[in-house]
């Protein structure tokens, strides 16, 4: 895995393609015509296990079509044209030629090495076509779970893309309008993506992000995987095949402005060239391939690792809130007791798959520990039993790996209390309010 941010080129078309498709101003588009609770017994409390409110699906489109047929105009749009600020060498066409249904509940977006209607771009004569797919007239949206299960193309020059820009790019440009890059990957990296915020003071070179690198030499182009962010107000996580690798919060922007605060709109594209994949070269084979199996939106995760479920604030003795000190995404971080402040370090995600998250990891038992006393923190989530959780009707925190509840030590309010797992006896400093 990858922590260090790629080296990146700047967005300015998409401010010029948004407005243009906002505005109606230069670039064209064109259109086609209550769950089951269960029960468990902890410690002699009866525990049923409290589901989240489920997830809604907001956009969904699995891409079920007849082979060569174009996307379905009422959740898709084109823009076309070329790219010359990031340098791109494809032209963006409409139409079923570079992007099309595979019959098998795929859609294909397709780069050609070719120029069938004399398109002209920034350096002459197009070498190359592609497809660049967007929502904005058609779905917009702030926080929730976005995901797309996709195989990517492979060779030097190849740059897909599955990201978000703010739908008021055609009022206050880019990058004050935000931009969320939710997978990109660089031909020379074919083993990598890379996940990315850009805002104002943090963008084109300078946006803030990290990437994720396959084991043991795997290609992206090898299999299908799946891309998705999970975002609430103040944090965004971005996961690989359910694997959370980032997470971010206004706490990283440096005293810049947090702007994913607002509704945003979906691109899928495939880009050929530019300032950050450099261009195809003689080993590069034409026609490549962005295949993407479906593109879905909730209003909460169902992915990415998330098990489920909307962020909220847990508050218990005094009134007080489940705390990450120091908003620290770091292995161990403790857990604590601390004055409910709102942030992200105090948002907790209680999952259908008996987890309990904030800041992209996992409320955790330390050592996988049993015994009374035993602490609680941050971590990376696992799937083992020291980070499976139950809220009861009582109002218990309950690990079921060691079968007790969560607890704040000695009964003390003070900010900064830790906390652990004791035997379950009924106390107020065991009792929580998911909210």
């Amino acid at each position: 895995m990858s922590a260090s941010p790629p080296t990146r080129r700047i967005r300015p078309f998409a401010l010029a393609a948004a407005a243009a498709l906002l505005l109606g101003g230069l670039l064209q588009q064109t259109a086609f015509a209550g769950p089951a609770s269960t029960t468990a017994t902890t410690a002699n409390v009866a525990v049923a296990a409290v589901q989240p409110a489920a997830a809604t699906a907001t956009f969904t489109d699995d891409f079920n079509g007849s082979a060569g047929s174009a996307v379905d105009s009422s959740k898709w749009g084109y823009e076309t044209g070329d790219n010359v600020n990031n340098h791109e060498r494809e032209y963006y066409t409409s139409g079923n030629h570079n992007a099309a249904l595979d019959g098998q509940g795929d859609l294909v977006i397709t780069a050609r090495k070719e120029n069938p209607s004399n398109y002209q771009c920034w350096y002459g004569t197009c070498q190359y076509t592609s497809a660049r797919l967007s929502t904005p007239q058609k779905f917009t949206q702030a926080y929730g779970h976005f995901e797309a299960r996709m195989k990517l193309p492979r060779g030097q020059g190849m740059w897909p893309a599955f990201w978000l820009l703010g739908n008021n790019i055609g009022s206050v440009g880019w990058p004050n309008s935000g931009e969320i890059d939710i997978m990109e990957n660089v031909g020379f990296e074919p083993g990598s993506v890379h996940g990315t915020i850009h805002g104002p003071g943090y963008s084109g070179s300078d946006g803030i992000g990290a990437g994720y690198t396959l084991p043991n030499g795997q290609s992206f182009s090898d299999a299908f995987h799946t891309f998705a962010i999970d975002w609430s107000p103040n944090s965004i996580s971005w996961s690989v095949d359910g694997q959370v690798y980032e997470t971010r919060t206004p706490a990283d922007l440096n005293g810049h402005t947090w702007v994913y605060d607002h509704p945003f709109y979906i691109i899928l594209n495939l880009a050929v060239g530019g300032y950050w994949p450099g261009d195809p070269n003689s080993g590069t084979t034409f026609p490549q391939q962005l295949v993407v199996d479906y593109v879905h939106v909730t209003t909460g995760g169902t992915g990415g690792g998330t098990g489920g479920g909307t962020a909220h604030p847990i508050t218990g003795l005094a009134g007080k809130c489940v705390d990450v000190a120091g908003a620290n995404t770091a292995n161990s971080t403790p857990v604590d007791l601390y004055d409910c402040n709102g942030t992200a370090a105090q948002s907790w995600t209680v999952g259908s798959d008996g987890t309990i998250r904030a800041l992209g990891k996992c409320l955790d038992v330390a050592s996988a520990g049993t015994a009374d006393g035993s602490k609680v923190q941050l971590y990376d989530c696992n799937g083992t039993s020291a980070q499976k959780w139950t809220v009861s009707a009582a109002h218990d925190i309950v690990n079921t790996g060691a079968n007790k509840c969560l607890d704040v030590t000695g009964n003390t309010s003070a900010n900064g209390t830790r906390l652990q797992i004791w035997t379950c006896g009924g106390g107020a400093n065991q009792k929580w309010t998911v909210s």
